[in-house]
């Protein structure tokens, strides 16, 4: 949530900020600003999108090689001008930009306006800019130690940007439960929430931790020092990011191109860890975990929004394959409900951003209880990969749309090897099916691509059914995750409200809602459930509902019945959501381009959500 962009060094600073801003829009779009240390402090804001930053900045005199940028996402505040950041200090000699939230900011204002002091904006922010002042000018320390103990009096998060007029060649940075990583140029300095808009001027990157503050000079060494004040050793990290990954490369949109890539995403997450040939899968990550999984109590799968429906897949793939209790919980409820937790538990925390604010404080909820923390998530160095005790990457590359893709099937890709690989440990599945899956997974990527030739024909389906009002989107066993899934996408999307259900509770509520103006997708493979699915269909059907029916290739039951089938290859009913998932995110996709939605950047949500 919210892009910070920085910079300093011998370049001007504007043309870096603004391209900066435009790669990290897609983690807020409320209103951007920009603020250029000139021989005063200048900043110029405005509500909406980058585009409209820029438009009012045409005419501006924009020299400088010092300044810094923000993308946001409104917390406190409503998306206008004034609420937009960078904000000032009182004498406008400091500037700020801001992740995040600072959860006592009312007490620190009240005490800050008994001082005289006088606030422009609703941020919380705003206060945190005036207490830095109010303690560089009353403590007459220097502005590292100034920030030192303003942050040792705020409670929540944030990861933050201060330029100072009096300070001109220095940027401070810091951060706790928001990332935050520095960019070490030739002598010059990016900052940002995330590599996008580091990865075109250099691949060296520090990533900073909790409670961390960067300090940036021109012409000296990266320092960083705690907020208590102990010095730490920078430990510079690789960039794996190209710049490729960041461009749309033709498509209209991030999220088709997204789509699109998932036979190479999947197939990148599987390599090196599943070989066919050899009838293998390791996961390196989790090796020294191995027997941690493998003697588990219980495994715990948590995670939020899409990333909980590939925990709900999860389930099911641990609980058939390495008969294992599986438990799925929100990682938003689950910080709060004082959970069992027992030493022999093994947490899976899943996240494409590795940022989640409420699965970050869930991991840290069942450290403290001793239990065994795993990660599954995209971002390498995110906070989530730092915090957990081991763990996989999906390498799925850069997910810049906002609606998840390629991050789900890559994420239900390494609960599969996961599965897979514990299952044979233990001998909960003979060696002659341990086989016989592995090599169904590696011919997921092929039909994966088979299934994105349906393009044509569902954006057909998309075009009848895109100015329905509502969707039920019904599914059993695996498919029934799938199901809530592809609800999900449209309602983030398209602005159509959809309920994904099992299909067989349909009838205990949901059933109420059917008439003939109510679209009904169903996953109805020809595996497990199939005959049950179709009965589901039927009492569809007699109350005149509409059926989109997903199907596997040749099935004519189905067809009989349905308005509309798609058909996808024929897989292991455990395989089946890599490929049915497909042409639901093609469906909203196309859905939404036909009611004029911003794909992409869908209202009021952002990609990673670092706040609660």
């Amino acid at each position: 949530m919210c892009g910070i962009v920085a910079y300093i060094g011998p370049r001007q600073a504007y043309p870096i900020l603004l391209k900066g801003l435009y790669r990290l829009e897609y983690r807020g779009y409320d209103s951007a600003g920009i603020a250029i240390l000139q021989k005063e402090i200048v900043m110029y804001k405005s509500k909406g999108k980058v585009s409209e930053l820029e438009s009012i900045m045409e005419d501006k005199a924009l020299g400088g090689t010092v300044g810094i940028g923000h993308t946001r996402w409104a917390t406190h505040g409503e998306p206008n001008d004034v609420n937009a950041h960078p904000h000032f200090s009182p004498s406008g000699r400091l500037a700020i930009i801001h992740n995040g939230i600072i959860e006592n900011y009312a007490y620190l204002k009240e005490e800050l306006i008994n001082r005289g002091y006088v606030f422009q904006s609703n941020t919380d922010t705003e206060v945190l800019i005036h207490l830095i002042e109010d303690i560089l000018q009353n403590e007459k320390v220097d502005l590292v130690e100034a920030v030192q103990i303003a942050l040792g009096q705020v409670i929540g998060a944030y990861a933050i940007v201060i330029i100072s007029q009096n300070n001109p060649d220095m940027l401070i940075a810091a951060r706790k439960g928001s990332p935050l990583v520095v960019g070490l140029g030739r002598d010059e300095f990016f900052i940002a929430s995330d590599a996008s808009p580091i990865v075109e001027y250099t691949k060296k990157v520090v990533y900073l931790d909790d409670e961390e503050i960067a300090i940036v000079e021109r012409g000296k060494d990266l320092r960083i020092k705690t907020v208590a004040d102990q010095e730490k050793r920078p430990y510079v990290h690789k960039l794996e990011m190209s710049l490729s990954a960041l461009e749309k490369g033709g498509f209209n949109h991030f999220m088709l191109k997204e789509i699109y890539e998932q036979p190479r995403s999947i197939r990148d997450s599987m390599r090196g860890r599943l070989n066919a040939r050899q009838g293998i899968v390791s996961l390196g990550g989790i090796i020294d975990y191995k027997q941690k999984l493998v003697s588990a109590r219980r495994v715990i799968i948590i995670g939020c929004g899409t990333s909980w429906h590939a925990g709900l897949v999860g389930e099911y793939l641990f609980e058939e394959l390495a008969r294992v209790p599986v438990e799925v919980e929100y990682a938003s409820e689950f910080r709060y409900r004082n959970p069992v937790i027992y030493e022999e538990d093994v947490v899976i925390a899943i996240s494409q951003s590795g940022e989640t604010a409420d699965t970050l404080a869930a991991i840290d909820l069942a450290k403290s209880r001793g239990a065994t923390i795993l990660g599954i998530c995209n971002v390498v160095g995110s906070s989530i990969a730092r915090a957990t005790h081991a763990g996989s990457y999906t390498h799925a590359g850069p997910e810049i749309g906002v609606a998840s893709t390629k991050a789900f099937t890559a994420q239900v890709t390494v609960l599969t090897m996961m599965a897979l690989m514990i299952g044979k440990e233990k001998g909960t599945i003979s060696e002659s099916r341990f086989q016989e899956l592995i090599h169904c997974l590696d011919r997921i990527p092929e039909k994966v691509e088979e299934t994105l030739k349906l393009n044509d024909h569902i954006i057909d389906l998309a075009r009848i059914h895109k100015d329905s009002r509502n969707f039920l989107y019904l599914g059993r066993g695996y498919n029934y995750p799938v199901a809530m899934e592809g609800a999900l996408k449209l309602k983030e999307i398209s602005y159509i409200h959809a309920e994904g259900y099992p299909a067989a509770e349909m009838k205990h509520g949901p059933i109420a809602l059917i008439d003939e103006n109510m679209p009904v997708v169903v996953i109805a493979t020809n595996k497990g459930t199939y005959d049950k699915v179709l009965s589901n269909i039927q009492e569809v059907k007699a109350r005149k509902g509409r059926i989109i029916a997903i199907v596997t290739q040749g099935d004519t039951t189905v067809a009989k019945v349905a308005d509309h089938i798609i058909e996808i290859p024929e897989t292991e009913e455990l395989l089946v959501p890599l490929l049915a998932t497909i042409p639901l995110q093609l469906l909203s996709y196309h859905i939404a381009v036909m009611r004029g939605c911003n794909v992409d950047q869908p209202r009021n949500l952002a990609k990673s959500v670092t706040v609660e």
